[in-house]
């Protein structure tokens, strides 16, 4: 596990940063107190929160109010809306905000107390737009895992083009300049999820504007079925479609875009393959397997100018691979298999 060698006693306890901390919340009754409680134990504490209620049936909203006189000076601010996701949540709170950066956390995740003093030595007097570092998932059973986001970057690539490549930055983990996020549109509300995803590349896709995620453990993800990000039919059908949003201003950019959409591609399949194999949907994940070689056609075939860049040889190898795939499909399952031939055959 990556550890800072910074120690608490270097910032007063009662140091301020010009930070707002953004918690959209839905039906987080029970872990809205964490959250907040992980924010008031900071070392360098943010001016303000603003936990959006999402909507919930529950007493989410109380849960948060009830921790207003217990914030050490942080102003707690709790707004409610009709249900709109979590996207919608988090402008909402971007609108009610002026402060020059912005912190995203969940409701059902926590912070370690260096977060934000460590996150601004990385995001002041550097120019990079976000910052972000690693993070620990919690399963439901308690077992804890480190996930090193920071090995998935490097220094010298294209910003733009790693990140969309590898994608994963979780939201818990982002500060970033408030500017920076209204000047990319803020998040997509007609995303059902990923929406973290697709601002980010807004940010880095115009200009010269840079990020970097350093390699210190400093926010738990508590994972759980009903969490924001749990959906994985949801994930993977909204980053195929950020995927191919983004796909021109890669044009734009030196190295093989195409090569950047498949990699992406795959990554995401291989992403929801995992998280259905650890549900215990088996059949499901074959599915996503066997649907992947199609999704990479259709992107070699219909993205606007892959079709010059795509080597033939890769195309011909993906050919073969849907074939064989639906061969082995069609064995398998011989009676989908002839009910696929009489559609196609007419008979």
């Amino acid at each position: 596990m990556a550890r800072s060698g910074w120690r608490p006693a270097e910032v007063p306890y009662n140091e301020f940063a010009d930070v707002s901390v953004i918690i959209p919340a839905y039906r987080s009754a029970a872990t809205i107190g964490r959250a907040l409680s992980s924010v008031a134990g900071q070392t360098l504490k943010p001016r303000r929160v603003i936990v959006v209620d999402d909507g919930s049936d529950d007493d989410t909203a109380a849960a948060a109010g009830a921790f207003a006189g217990r914030m050490n000076g942080i102003t707690l601010s709790v707004v409610r809306q009709q249900n709109k996701g979590a996207g919608a949540a988090r402008n909402r709170a971007l609108a009610e905000t002026s402060s020059e950066y912005v912190a995203f956390l969940d409701a059902d995740d926590e912070w370690m107390p260096e977060k934000i003093a460590r996150s601004m030595v990385h995001l002041e007097g550097t120019g990079h737009v976000l910052v972000a570092h690693d993070i620990i998932r919690v399963e439901p059973d308690g077992q804890k895992r480190v996930i090193e986001c920071a090995k998935r970057f490097g220094d010298t690539d294209d910003p733009f083009v790693q990140l969309y490549r590898r994608g994963f930055i979780a939201t818990t983990t982002v500060v970033a300049r408030r500017d920076a996020v209204l000047a990319a549109g803020g998040f997509d509300e007609t995303l059902a999820t990923a929406q973290d995803f697709d601002l980010w590349l807004k940010m880095l896709g115009g200009g010269n504007a840079t990020f970097t995620v350093f390699p210190e453990v400093l926010a738990c993800y508590h994972y759980n079925d009903n969490g924001i990000t749990s959906n994985t039919a949801r994930r993977l059908a909204c980053t195929l479609r950020i995927s191919v949003r983004h796909y021109p201003a890669l044009r734009e950019r030196p190295g093989s875009a195409l090569v950047s959409l498949w990699v992406r591609i795959a990554a995401v399949h291989y992403e929801a393959v995992c998280a259905y194999r650890q549900a215990g949907r088996a059949g499901t994940a074959i599915k996503t397997v066997f649907v992947l070689p199609w999704r990479l056609l259709w992107a070699a075939m219909n993205t606007p100018g892959s079709s010059r860049c795509a080597p033939d040889w890769f195309r011909v190898f993906l050919w073969f691979w849907v074939i064989a795939g639906f061969a082995a499909y069609a064995y398998r399952f011989k009676y989908l298999g002839l009910a696929f031939l009489k559609m196609v055959m007419g008979l």
